[in-house]
């Protein structure tokens, strides 16, 4: 199975004067499956942000660029191609020329956020980030993964304070990025790189099924190890954690979405509504609309959605 493509997401939002007082403001976030042998970058994007990989751009914000798959290179001003594959997260800054794209034989997945502001411009002075430094080697991390997916989401909806939320995510990706890097979290070991990997690949296919025996064929180990080691790593058994993945999914969907019940079941890929409702209730103790109607009368009273903990979530 061909895991890890999901296709494309981007959000480019408006800025408005109160936002940009706040300090910190995205205007830009989003994912891409750059499959092979498909031309780069894709079409879609205004013209401010898609460019000629020969020529380049300039960008007037930073960005945060995360790979997760595949192989590429990276050339910033006069500096050579350098090459760059699934861990590095790489940093653009504003007015510097730069320029990378995927190796046709492999492609990408990318996740990127672009931002501007005088904090991040603070952060920047005071040298926690800089130009002699802009290639980051974090490994495998899905915390790190979680937080762009959870910007793009937030993106999508565009609810009042959308900006002040995604800041606090940018920060938040900040000292991730910056710990792990900078402590060599990612040297701590192959087999936990591996869980990570595996961690990734889940959440990217939470709209599809995986076998955890293909995954751990995909990863180039023993089925038993991984078993062995994932649920060592994680508490969970990797059928179970990614039965867990798609349950925490259903729960945002049933309360922040109009979807139907039969929908959700299909656009998770159970085998049918009655095999979803059968596994949400056993879970959640919660039927899937009963959980509707507790997770919004919830979100009305106290002015946010407040999800009850239950297995772990």
């Amino acid at each position: 199975m061909n895991y890890n493509n999901l296709g494309v997401e981007f959000k480019y939002l408006i800025v408005n004067d109160k936002d940009k007082k706040f300090g910190l403001s995205v205007n830009t976030v989003g994912f891409q499956s750059i499959q092979p042998n498909t031309p780069y970058p894709l079409t879609d994007h205004p013209c401010g942000y898609f460019f000629n990989t020969k020529k380049g751009r300039i960008l007037r914000e930073y960005q945060f660029v995360y790979i997760t798959k595949g192989k590429g290179v990276l050339s910033f001003e006069s500096s050579e191609e350098v090459p760059i594959s699934k861990g590095h997260l790489f940093v653009i800054f504003p007015g510097q020329w730069h320029t990378y794209h995927p190796l046709s034989e492999t492609g990408w997945n990318e996740y990127y956020i672009g931002f501007e502001g005088s904090i991040i411009d603070n952060i920047i002075d005071n040298s926690f980030l800089s130009k002699e430094n802009q290639l980051l080697e974090v490994g495998f991390n899905e915390e790190l993964v979680n937080l762009f997916t959870r910007a793009i989401e937030i993106a999508e909806v565009d609810k009042i304070s959308t900006q002040q939320h995604l800041s606090g995510i940018v920060l938040h990706i900040l000292g991730l990025v910056l710990s792990v890097s900078q402590n060599k979290i990612f040297e701590i070991g192959e087999a936990v790189q591996k869980i990570e990997q595996a961690k990734i690949i889940m959440n990217e296919n939470i709209y599809k099924n995986i076998n955890p025996e293909e995954l751990a064929e995909k990863l180039n180990i023993s089925y038993s190890w991984f078993r062995k080691v994932f649920k060592d790593y994680t508490g969970y058994a990797p059928a179970k954690y990614f039965q867990e993945l798609k349950i925490r999914k259903a729960k945002q969907l049933l309360v922040e979405t109009s979807h139907s019940v039969k929908e959700i079941s299909y656009m998770l890929d159970y085998n049918s509504t009655e095999h979803f409702f059968s596994i949400f209730k056993k879970n959640t103790n919660y039927t899937p609309l009963e959980y509707r109607l507790f997770g919004r009368e919830t979100a009305i009273s106290e002015n946010r959605v407040k999800i009850p903990v239950s297995n772990g979530w």
